[in-house]
C-alpha cells in the first residue's frame, strides 16, 4: 500500500485533506514528533503484533509500550512483534508507515486506551514520511476498530 492508496481511502470519509506527506522522516515515534511539531506522546503509533489467527495492530500513544501480561489478559497469548520483512506482506504496510488504514483484509485493529487523553493524534498514513491529523472519534470511525483495549504501559506516569 502507499500513501495514495491511504489518502484514497480516507477521502470516501471525507477526510483525505487531513493527510500530510512530510519532508522529514516519520518512521519513528520521535522523527514523527518533530517533523510535526507534536509530543511525541501525541503520535498513534500502530504496532504489528502477530496472533494464531492472523495479524493485528494496536494502536497506542507514542508514550506506551506493550505490557505482555496486560496484552495476553486480553488475547489469550504473547505478544509477538511481527518480523521487519514481514510486516509488509502481512499488513499492507512497510514498517514506519504502517498504519490502521487500507489494510490487508482480515488484519485486526485495536485502539488502546493511551490514546483517549488526547483531542487528536497523528497516526502514519502508509510510508515513513506521512501521517494523519485525526480526532479520537475520526480515528475510531476511520480505523474500522475492533474495540478499545488496555495492552500498554508506561504512559500513565504523564497522564
Amino acid at each position: 500500500m502507499s500513501v495514495a492508496a491511504v489518502t484514497a481511502y480516507l477521502e470516501t470519509l471525507g477526510l483525505g485533506d487531513r493527510v500530510r506527506v512530510l519532508s522529514r522522516s516519520s518512521a519513528t515515534v520521535e522523527e514523527a514528533a518533530q517533523a510535526l511539531g507534536c509530543q511525541p506522546r501525541e503520535i498513534a503509533k500502530t504496532m504489528s503484533l502477530l496472533q494464531e489467527q492472523g495479524p493485528v495492530l494496536v494502536v497506542a500513544a507514542g508514550d506506551g509500550k506493550i505490557d505482555n501480561k496486560k496484552y495476553k489478559a486480553q488475547f489469550h497469548q504473547k505478544a509477538k512483534m511481527i518480523p521487519g520483512p514481514q510486516v509488509e506482506d502481512l499488513v499492507g504496510h512497510p514498517p514506519g508507515g504502517v498504519c490502521p488504514f487500507a489494510c490487508k483484509e482480515g488484519v485486526a485493529v485495536y485502539l488502546d486506551v493511551s490514546l483517549r487523553r488526547f483531542e487528536k493524534v497523528y497516526p502514519a498514513a502508509g510510508d515513513g514520511h506521512s501521517a494523519v491529523e485525526l480526532t479520537l472519534p475520526q480515528l475510531e470511525e476511520s480505523s474500522r476498530c475492533a474495540g478499545w483495549v488496555d495492552v500498554c504501559s508506561g504512559w500513565q506516569e504523564e497522564a
